[in-house]
């Protein structure tokens, strides 16, 4: 081999080790993220408040019901959808009491310290608040002990509420 294809070797190899170390610090050191999510459940693609379901329908018929762009009131920094003006009525009166809890996160990651979005197809209402899970799993066990588990998630969720971007 020739000093100078020697030379050009041991450069290649030099210059492949240093991309290799920079390559293994970069995927080794942690990236600093932002806040979690937002302090209420918004649907990226649409920027709608749970999905654009009607918070209110869930107490009014019992069911998910998706609601009309026709009928969007702007509350909380998102975008209510409602699939009446009844109920876009009624919400602006009293959003406390329609809105899901812990801006529709599960109560179960709430009460473990995190923000888990909750599944508007996945809800009930318990003492007169609508709650939204992760999964049936979870819902199935908050049915169960709603006390309990919402009792946990309400002393979690201003924890909880200050890791969330506003």
């Amino acid at each position: 081999m020739t000093t100078a294809r020697r030379k050009r070797k041991h450069y290649c190899a030099g210059l492949i080790g240093c991309t290799g170390v920079a390559f293994a610090l970069c995927v080794a050191t942690p990236v600093p993220r932002a806040g979690a999510t937002e302090q209420i459940v918004v649907d990226w693609h649409t920027g709608l408040a749970i999905s654009g379901y009607d918070p209110v329908a869930f107490f009014t018929d019992g069911k998910a019901t998706a609601g009309s762009a026709d009928l969007e009131l702007r509350y909380g920094g998102t975008i209510w959808r409602f699939a009446n003006l009844g109920n876009r009525d009624a919400f602006a009166a009293r959003p406390d009491v329609y809105m899901p809890q812990y801006g529709g996160y599960d109560p179960f990651g709430v009460a473990g310290g995190v923000a888990v979005a909750g599944n508007p197809n996945l809800w009930t209402i318990s003492g007169q608040r609508l709650f939204l899970f992760y999964d049936g799993a979870r819902r199935a066990k908050f049915v169960a002990d709603p006390e309990r588990v919402a009792g946990s998630a309400d002393r979690r969720w201003p924890e909880v509420l200050r890791t969330l971007t506003p």
